[in-house]
């Protein structure tokens, strides 16, 4: 494993492109401006990044369109797009510790985790829809013996995909992997926290084989960059993942424009119900900690609501803290850190603010609360637990997006139920239960897109990921229900004499 200093003198020399992707090759902004990217765990800054805005989109477009009309990529026979695919995942590996820097450093994520998961995951996700693209068929109708009816797959043209800052490779790949399996042209949006492993995984598909304007990336900011792809005539879908208020906005740009189609992975205030006749609460204690802290609690996913019997809320609070004493949070370069930075300033004053509210409506603060290791620069918040949580409180209901989780107390299964569904949204939640019976019945009646049973997950690359209510909209990530969404589907009908 490679040791705290050793990635410190790796982070001292370590090179950085902030110029935008485009028509295959790395450009600044039309306007020549750029914007910081910042190291959230310093507050220093690590490189400039071009500022794009509508001229920008504008060329990227016309370089996917070009692309997508010539049939390079798109009318290219599905054994050379998975070639190519497949060999942009084993450049991902053999580039795998520069790409995890990146993200150590750009996004605050612990070393550990970008090595151990988001780097390896985000090959693995473009190496299994590389392996999809030559394994599906299409289909004839039964429409009698006087007709030929065919349905096929088509790509749907120009995808423009729009990324958030907590998982930036590995949603690259959850867009890009199906997207480009089955011939789509794609213009990648990151967040402007973080550009750099976007751009650099850019540079790979570039050597990869990815012919010239079928993949872009246009960074800069929402309201300029963003806006202009959401509502470009001549982009064909938008696939999102972010804030339901901001995935709100793309719906609307859509209705505005050409009635793009717009898939939504949005947010989520995930339960995780702890049912009476669970008999090892360590290993509920173990998942739950997991699923609260992961990536800081930057997790779309993350189970922040524990409900919890009245009869067992104690004993398991007391595993909880037990577990997260041996979490320690820190410089996310050092592979003994599981908490690392918060991505940026503003990000942190909110979960703080959600925090005080918390505390100011009654929740019992049992520990954490409070910024720290405020001498770095950085933007730590302490893992922090609330107790004596009722749904009707903000903390509750409102998504934090941090290291912060609260205990609610339900009187029966029942208004467990009730209590884990009265959310706006649905994304994931998880079920502890010892009986058989009560996982499928109870997993049944919870609404969430995603329902693990005695662990804490999002399934694996060959399960759709989205959600219910506004967590999500118009279609899934990851599985083959990914590749179906960045299709038109076509029947041709031959009349036979």
């Amino acid at each position: 494993m490679t040791t705290y200093q050793e990635w410190l003198q790796k982070a001292e020399t370590l090179s950085v492109d902030g110029r935008a992707f485009i028509a295959g090759q790395r450009c600044p902004a039309a306007a020549n401006e750029t914007f910081q990217t910042l190291n959230p765990s310093t507050g220093k800054v690590l490189a400039d990044i071009a500022k794009c805005d509508m001229k920008d989109v504008d060329r990227a477009v016309a370089a996917a369109r070009n692309a997508f009309v010539s049939g390079v990529w798109s009318k290219a026979a599905p054994a050379q797009r998975k070639s190519v695919l497949l060999r942009l995942a084993q450049l991902i590996e053999e580039n795998a510790e520069e790409l995890a820097l990146l993200e150590a450093l750009e996004a605050g994520k612990p070393i550990s985790e970008c090595m151990a998961l988001d780097i390896p995951e985000s090959a693995a996700c473009i190496r299994w829809h590389a392996e999809v693209t030559d394994k599906r068929y299409d289909a004839l109708s039964p429409s009698g013996a006087s007709v030929v009816s065919m349905i096929t797959r088509e790509p749907i043209g120009i995808v423009g995909a729009v990324l958030p800052w907590n998982f930036p490779a590995l949603m690259l790949a959850w867009k890009i992997g199906p997207a480009l399996s089955v011939g789509n042209s794609v213009i990648v949006k990151p967040a402007e926290q973080t550009s750099l492993s976007t751009l650099r995984i850019a540079d790979l598909a570039r050597e990869a084989g990815v012919p010239e304007g079928v993949f872009s990336v246009v960074t800069g900011f929402g309201e300029s960059a963003g806006q202009a792809l959401g509502r470009h005539a001549d982009v064909d879908l938008i696939a999102f993942t972010g804030s339901t208020e901001t995935g709100k906005r793309f719906l609307h740009y859509s209705a505005d424009t050409n009635l793009k189609r717009v898939v939504l992975e949005c947010g989520g205030k995930n339960p995780q119900v702890v049912l009476p006749d669970v008999a090892n609460l360590d290993a509920v204690a173990e998942q739950a900690v997991a699923a609260a802290f992961w990536n800081m609690g930057e997790n779309c996913s993350a189970g922040s609501r524990i409900l919890v019997p009245s009869t067992t809320k104690t004993e398991l609070l007391d595993k909880v803290l037990a577990v997260l004493a041996g979490w320690k949070t820190g410089d996310p370069l050092d592979p003994e850190v599981k908490l690392g930075s918060l991505i940026e300033e503003k990000h942190c004053q909110k979960v703080l603010a959600h925090i005080e509210k918390a505390k100011a409506e009654g929740a019992h603060l049992v520990c954490g609360g409070k910024a720290t290791l405020t001498e770095t620069g950085g933007w730590f918040v302490e893992p922090t637990i609330f107790d004596r949580v009722t749904p009707e409180m903000s903390i509750a209901r409102e998504e934090v997006f941090g290291p912060v989780v609260c205990f609610i107390e339900y009187a029966d299964i029942d208004e467990a139920v009730r209590i884990a569904n009265d959310t706006c949204y649905g994304l994931a939640a998880s079920l502890w239960t010892d009986n058989v019976n009560n996982a499928h019945k109870i997993a049944a009646r919870i609404r969430a897109g995603t329902v693990t049973v005695n662990c804490f997950g999002e399934g694996d690359l060959s399960t759709p990921f989205g959600g219910f209510k506004q967590s999500g909209f118009g279609g899934r990530d990851k599985s083959v229900y990914a590749h179906d969404q960045y299709c038109e589907l076509k029947t041709t009908w031959l009349k036979l004499d």
